[in-house]
């Protein structure tokens, strides 16, 4: 009698892990469809995050707190953006780069030139994922008042301002330096043959 307790007690417990576990399946299988659903709607996902962002900072502006959340969010906005901003593989350490100073990964600027996509660090949709989500985890986290850290906020502001100042700069002169803009230009555009041939050949074909 016992053991078939214990093996009715072990079966059942069984069957709620079970169960448990493809809840947590069918969850992130919704969550994964929905991303890729949501990935060729770039400006739909950007106004999701900035309408997220803006409930973040409305709370910050009417409960005046959660400052030291503020600015740690604003750090790692900084960080995902300079991300965004740097390609995928650092001409300074390319080893494939030529040596010629005036050789760099720099786009086209021709249009008989070879087309070369700038390819980033941070792609765009994990730039916005990221975003939304850490933005979505402030918010949350302005509902407890143990993340509300008395502090200076214009001391805050100022510092932020500072290292903002100073990472564009660097960025700036990285791209100078090595001759390429953060995004996509002269990208070609291929026409179809019949737009080539033009109507009177297929006036010819139909004879």
């Amino acid at each position: 009698m016992m053991n078939e307790d214990s093996s009715a007690t072990m079966s059942s417990s069984a069957g709620g892990g079970g169960g448990i576990k493809k809840v947590f399946q069918r969850l992130s299988q919704t969550y994964q469809s929905t991303l890729d659903r949501s990935t060729p709607h770039t400006r739909l996902r950007w106004v999701f995050a900035g309408f997220v962002l803006l409930l973040f900072v409305l709370r910050i502006f009417i409960y005046q707190g959660w400052y030291i959340i503020c600015y740690a969010l604003g750090i790692y906005h900084l960080n995902l953006f300079i991300a965004f901003l740097t390609p995928k593989i650092d001409p300074e350490f390319d080893p494939y780069a030529q040596d010629d100073e005036d050789d760099g990964p720099n786009l086209p600027t021709r249009s008989n030139e070879e087309f070369r996509p700038f390819i980033r660090r941070l792609p765009e949709f994990k730039f916005w994922l990221s975003v939304t989500k850490s933005t979505g985890i402030g918010l949350f986290c302005t509902f407890f008042d143990f993340f509300n850290v008395p502090v200076f906020w214009p001391i805050l502001v100022m510092y932020f301002i500072t290292l903002f100042c100073i990472t564009m700069k660097r960025q700036i002169k990285h791209m100078i330096k090595f001759k390429y803009l953060p995004f996509t230009r002269n990208k070609p555009r291929y026409q179809r043959v019949n737009d080539l041939a033009g109507p009177n050949s297929v006036a010819g074909n139909s004879k």
